[in-house]
C-alpha cells in the first residue's frame, strides 16, 4: 500500500478503519491476510488502493476478496499457486495480495520491443512455463494489464498497451487455457515501475501484469469446505 487519496468524509472513515485493520494483520501469514483483508470490505478498499497505488493488478486482486473462512481457504490455494509460479518463472515478480496474486512480467520474463505488441521468442518461452500452473489452478480468473514506456503519444500508447495484453491472452488461449478466464486492460504510460529516462527503465515499463483471483466455482467450493 503506497499511497491512498483522501476523497472526503466517507473515504476518511473507510481509511481510518483500513489503517486500524492493516495494523492487526500486518504480521499475519498470507492465508490470514486473505481472510482479514476480505473482511474489511475488500471491494471498497480494493478500488481505493487500485486507483491510487499505481498498481491496477493489486487493486483488482484486493477488490475480489471474499473474506472470512472462505477467504482463508482461497488464500491458502493462492499461496501454493504463487510459490509454483515463482518456481516456474524466477524472473517474474510474484506478490500475494489479499486473496489473489499480482504477477508482473517485465523484461526478464515478457518484454516488448518499442512500438510492438508481438511476443518475442523469449516471451513465448516464458509464458509456456506458466501454462502448466494456470492449468493446474483452473478455477481462477486472470486479468491481464498491458503497459508501455513514455515514447510516443499517450493516446497511441493506450491502444498499444491493450494490444500487448491481448497478445498475451491469445497466446495463452492457444496453449489450451479457457478464454472465459481472461479479461484484458490497457493502461498505456501509466504506473511505470522504472524510470523512463533510460533505455533499461523504458524496457522494464513495456510489460504486462496479471491479477489472479478466485472464480465463482472456487468460491463455492471453498464455502462447502467450511
Amino acid at each position: 500500500m503506497k499511497k491512498i487519496a483522501i476523497l472526503g468524509l466517507s473515504s476518511l472513515l473507510v481509511l481510518s478503519f483500513l489503517f486500524t485493520s492493516c495494523e492487526s494483520v500486518k504480521n499475519a501469514n498470507n492465508t490470514q491476510k486473505g481472510a482479514g483483508i476480505g473482511a474489511i470490505a475488500g471491494g471498497v478498499i480494493g478500488g481505493i488502493i487500485g486507483a491510487n497505488s499505481g498498481h491496477a493488478a493489486a487493486g483488482a486482486a484486493i477488490g475480489a476478496a471474499i473474506g472470512g473462512g472462505t477467504g482463508a481457504l482461497i488464500g491458502n490455494s493462492m499461496d501454493k499457486q504463487a510459490r509454483e509460479i515463482d518456481e516456474a518463472l524466477p524472473g517474474a515478480d510474484v506478490e500475494r495480495v489479499g486473496e489473489g496474486i499480482r504477477l508482473v512480467l517485465k523484461e526478464d520474463a515478457v518484454r516488448f520491443d518499442v512500438n510492438k505488441s508481438t511476443l518475442t521468442a523469449q516471451a513465448k518461452a516464458n509464458l509456456d512455463k506458466l501454462v502448466p500452473v494456470f492449468k493446474e489452478y483452473g478455477d481462477t480468473n486472470i486479468e491481464i494489464f498491458g503497459y508501455t514506456d513514455n515514447t510516443g503519444k499517450p493516446e497511441y500508447n493506450l491502444t498499444l498497451s491493450q494490444k500487448r495484453a491481448e497478445s498475451v491472452k491469445m497466446y495463452l488461449i492457444s496453449k489450451g487455457l479457457v478464454s472465459s478466464r481472461f479479461k484484458t486492460s490497457g493502461f498505456g504510460i501509466a504506473d511505470p515501475i522504472a524510470t523512463n529516462d533510460t533505455p533499461d527503465g523504458r524496457s522494464q515499463n513495456r510489460r504486462v501484469e496479471f491479477a489472479i483471483t478466485a472464480n465463482q466455482k472456487m468460491i463455492d467450493d471453498a464455502k462447502k469446505k467450511q
